[in-house]
């Protein structure tokens, strides 16, 4: 069974990439499980908590380091990556050089009412994914424009050709984690 964390970089209830991850897992083959590795209890970094790392943040890179590959899925704010997003991935390379997303396959995608979704989020969120020696899938990207309607309450994705992407999406990042697991074997 290959396990694929997921990481919803806004801590709205309502965020639509909340909405649009959940889609995502319903999208994922049999034998492949999803599990959301949450960022909303972590505290704000500070140097000044690493000498008694808190438990929260122990337990979040331990959820990171049992995964197969993580996707993350990120709106934009201001053209960047959300805050609460940052200071996860701070918490998760310390302490510094013990990074947590180091070596692990990780997907990143997004969804914004607007044309150009969160195509400058996510290239902020990939530069820094590299920099904690994450193995970063470079294609396809995941820049899904929102429209009424297009995930239903269920978290169906009603129009077939985003369903189409999605499902060619998450089929090249599964090809991505099988050859990483391939080549740690």
């Amino acid at each position: 069974m290959t396990k694929i964390g997921y990481i919803i970089g806004s801590i709205g209830t309502t965020s639509l990439n909340r909405t649009l991850a959940e889609a995502l897992v319903k999208l994922l083959p049999e034998g492949v499980e999803a599990v959301e590795i949450p960022i909303k209890n972590l505290p704000f970094f500070s140097t000044d908590l690493e000498a008694d790392f808190p438990q929260v943040a122990r337990d979040f890179k331990a959820q990171i380091e049992a995964m197969d590959g993580v996707i993350i899925v990120t709106p934009e704010y201001n053209r960047s990556i959300p805050g609460v997003l940052k200071n996860a991935i701070e918490w998760a390379s310390r302490p510094y050089g013990d990074f947590s997303f180091g070596g692990t396959p990780v997907a990143v995608i997004g969804a914004s009412p607007g044309g150009i979704a969160t195509a400058a989020a996510q290239q902020h969120l990939k530069a820094v994914l590299s920099h904690v020696n994450a193995i970063v899938m470079g294609q396809p990207e995941g820049f899904i424009q929102v429209t009424p309607g297009l995930i239903d309450e269920n978290h169906d994705v009603t129009n077939e050709g985003t369903r189409e992407f999605l499902v060619s999406y998450l089929d090249a990042f599964l090809g991505l984690v099988g050859r990483v697991q391939k080549a740690h074997a």
